[in-house]
């Protein structure tokens, strides 16, 4: 016997009207760009996979952008090679589900939340991968007071996620999936392999509809983690989010990035701060990549990803103070204390690194004068 699932219902403010759009800190990415995902679905005229808002080729336009025919222009959400976002959504219109993987900062979070939006318009059926992640999470838990009162039943029930997209044949997502404890992962076999989650308390399953499936996100490079099973890692398509291959590319994500972030908290625009975010982005690179960016001079590398994410931090903690303790303009003084933070992970170790990096580069690099006595400030 099969069962179905309830969906849940908003959670009202507390004077008892939902939040709007404006009021969000940061909205859902169908709710940010639902004017885009409303043009793309009305004018897509391709085939659609089952239950899905839109085609592959206009949930990839969603994600890597375009000009539709009337004109409306689809802004990028990610910047990087077209053919890996064609895997990742043509995965999804398999039975396979996706993992995405790569090092932190890669926009694995960013480009599952989007992928979501764009088939299921819904990116909030989420599991987030901790080490204390239970497996009911995953697959379902109890109301223990009904439980306690009138015993197993439909009522008591209170469906995961993942449930809720096997039966309404949405996409679920779970982040982080290589920091839930190795027996917890594996509950995700039986759903990904034959589509049905048991429910033995009630002599019932829940049957997968068409349109489900499951996006996972995982990185293999922070401590801590716990790989995934051979049996579990075949359910999988995966595919590797790479770190930007130009400096280009990188500095236009991390100012794409920080425009959206600032304008939701009113900080200065970012053009004013292109300079900074191009320095920033070029000492993350070379420190990362263990070499300058002319080829010439070896460095050591720090403890420290230095990842695209970590910038956009960096930068947008600098439009921070200059807004409210500063002129507007985002400057070296700004940036210097964040990048000093994320470089200088080690106290010991790392802080050689970054000093000899500023002695033996920062120092004599032309234009960077004021870079350099601002981070010698904040490293005294």
């Amino acid at each position: 016997m099969s069962v179905s699932v309830e969906p849940t219902s908003v959670v009202p403010s507390r004077n008892g009207s939902a939040p709007t759009g404006t009021e969000m800190l940061r909205p859902h990415a169908e709710d940010a760009f639902a004017a885009e995902l409303a043009a793309l679905a009305a004018q897509d005229d391709r085939p659609r996979p089952a239950r899905w808002r839109m085609s592959p080729w206009a949930v990839a336009t969603y994600l890597l952008g375009g000009t539709l025919p009337d004109g409306t222009v689809i802004t990028p959400k990610y910047v990087g090679p077209r053919r890996i976002v064609e895997v990742a959504v043509t995965t999804l219109a398999t039975d396979r589900a996706l993992l995405l993987l790569g090092v932190p900062g890669t926009a694995k979070t960013w480009v599952s939340e989007h992928l979501a939006a764009a088939v299921s318009g819904d990116s909030t059926l989420l599991v987030q991968g901790t080490a204390g992640t239970p497996e009911e999470a995953i697959r379902y838990g109890w109301n223990y007071a009904r439980l306690l009162a009138h015993g197993p039943s439909r009522d008591a029930l209170v469906p995961s996620p993942v449930m809720r997209a096997m039966a309404e044949g949405m996409t679920a997502r779970v982040e982080e999936l290589t920091r839930i404890p190795a027996d917890v992962q594996d509950t995700l076999i039986t759903i990904l392999s034959e589509k049905t989650l048991p429910i033995p308390e009630l002599g019932e399953e829940v049957q997968a509809v068409r349109g489900f499936n499951l996006i996972a996100t995982a990185n293999d490079r922070d401590r801590g983690v716990n790989d995934l099973s051979s049996a579990l890692r075949r359910r999988f398509n995966t595919v590797v989010l790479p770190l930007p291959e130009t400096p280009e590319a990188e500095v236009d994500i991390v100012s794409r990035r920080v425009g959206q972030i600032g304008r939701s908290l009113d900080l200065p625009a970012v053009p004013d701060g292109v300079d900074e975010i191009r320095r920033v982005v070029t000492v993350f690179r070379e420190l990362r990549d263990g070499v300058t960016a002319d080829g010439r001079t070896k460095l050591k590398s720090p403890s420290g990803t230095l990842s695209t994410a970590e910038a956009i931090s960096v930068v947008t903690n600098g439009l921070a103070l200059a807004a409210h303790f500063g002129d507007g303009v985002l400057r070296a003084g700004d940036v210097a204390a964040g990048i000093l933070g994320a470089v200088v992970r080690d106290p010991a170790a790392d802080r050689v690194v970054w000093l000899e990096y500023l002695e033996t580069v920062v120092r004599e690099r032309d234009g960077w004068k004021d870079f350099y006595r601002a981070c010698r400030e904040v490293s005294a």
